[in-house]
């Protein structure tokens, strides 16, 4: 195996983008290949000039709730050793690790009971805990409920228990 990354490493050394790919790439499928999971992995840059990202998608047909974790737990930790690996050798690049999904579908989750939260809020014009969240749900919380001129959000805590607070706007 060694020997193939060193062959391919031989090849991309014209391009940094390029051999940064394959060294996550490679790196993912070592890791879940210790689990014995099997995996397809796709690395994409996203964003402008300004804010770039890599998001690297892995998609496995077998139990995904142990590489997720509970809460996302061993996801936010793959993502943690992907990003010392990549921006050990690179600039502070955003890199957002996502497998089958999960974070898409976990934003909207928690997009949806923030809404149902306003809702209620407004019925009863009293504030309102979310559960705790993790940073980057937080984030999407209070982009999404920005939008609403008749409540204001707050994050509340300390980690791993901060939360979000909905309240009507006075």
């Amino acid at each position: 195996m060694d020997n193939i990354i060193e062959q391919n490493n031989e090849k991309l050394r014209g391009n940094p983008v390029a051999l940064r790919k394959e060294k996550v790439v490679t790196m993912i499928k070592k890791i879940i290949g210790f689990m014995n999971l099997d995996c397809q992995v796709e690395v994409r840059e996203e964003g402008g000039t300004e804010s770039k990202a890599t998001v690297v998608s892995i998609y496995t047909p077998d139990n995904v709730r142990f590489i997720i974790g509970k809460n996302g737990q061993n996801l936010k930790a793959l993502e943690h050793l992907v990003r010392a690996v990549v921006s050990k050798n690179s600039d502070n690049q955003n890199i957002v690790v996502d497998i089958n999904d999960y974070k898409k579908s976990r934003a909207s989750f928690v997009v949806d009971t923030a809404k149902q939260a306003v809702s209620r809020v407004r019925n009863t014009q009293k504030a309102e805990v979310l559960t705790p969240m993790s940073a980057y749900e937080r984030r999407i919380v209070h982009m999404e409920l920005a939008s609403y001129p008749d409540v204001v959000t707050e994050s509340v805590g300390d980690e791993p228990q901060r939360s979000i607070v909905i309240k009507p706007y006075p």
